[in-house]
């Protein structure tokens, strides 16, 4: 990372009350032609994060604004985006070095869909377009380890999902969190302060519904028609919801 660039790091056993504070890494954005069903991904987050006690505190890395403090937020939440991991946008060199050194001091991370994808990218793992093609509509995942922020229950998870690359080599540090019959490696944890998952918790029904509706050439007929048919099904949103708030607050 560039000099520039360079942050400070939490300080242990830092005392705070009131909400946790989320930094939301924003990598990306929802399609501005489907932007109005249900918000950009801060409202999205918001939404799904209600009653969990976070307030999410807006970077927007994709247009250089990167923290320039770790100790600045309780911890670290990476947005989705349309970008694949590996293309040459030369900020992702940076949210790379980023997602790096929140790894390296312990910072609390989640990262969902490409920021499941960059962290693993970051860390060794390996990022590439599914021979499978495009994951889209309702998807159940298995939980292959359970940790303690997950409670009991759910064996499974079903989310939306919405993406064609995938991690296809875990870093050599991860542990497999997910896992599905088409995506092997949905999910996995970095130590005990960091983990992602490729579906999209905060995705809701309508809004996948007016995406895929307007990706019809982009991703098939088929496919498309067989993913809206999928969205009636019930989601574990609010299970995952509740995941991501009591993984926060017991690494605050």
């Amino acid at each position: 990372m560039s000099s520039e660039a360079k942050r400070s790091s939490p300080s242990q056993g830092q005392a705070s009350t009131g909400p946790l504070k989320i930094g939301l890494l924003m990598m990306g954005h929802v399609d501005p032609k489907s932007v109005h069903v249900a918000g950009d991904y801060p409202e999205l987050f918001a939404s799904l994060l209600e009653g969990q006690g976070i307030e999410l505190v807006r970077y927007d890395l994709d247009e250089g604004r990167f923290p320039d403090d770790l100790r600045a937020c309780d911890g670290w939440l990476s947005s989705p985006s349309r970008l694949s991991a590996y293309d040459p946008v030369p900020w992702l060199a940076d949210a790379e070095d980023l997602l790096r050194e929140i790894v390296a001091v312990e910072a609390p991370f989640v990262g969902i869909c490409f920021g499941h994808q960059l962290l693993a990218q970051a860390l060794g793992g390996t990022v590439e377009k599914s021979p499978y093609g495009w994951g889209v509509g309702v998807r159940e995942f298995d939980v292959v380890t359970r940790r303690s922020w997950m409670g009991e229950g759910n064996d499974t998870v079903a989310l939306i999902g919405s993406h064609q690359d995938q991690v296809t080599r875990l870093p050599d540090a991860a542990e497999l969190l997910f896992s599905s019959d088409y995506c092997p490696y949905g999910g996995f944890a970095i130590g005990e302060r960091a983990w992602t998952i490729q579906v999209h918790p905060e995705f809701v029904p309508p809004l996948a519904d007016h995406l895929l509706a307007g990706r019809i050439e982009l991703i098939g007929a088929q496919r498309v028609a067989k993913a809206r048919a999928t969205l009636d099904r019930p989601l574990d949103r609010h299970v995952v919801a509740r995941w991501i708030g009591e993984f926060f607050a017991s690494n605050r």
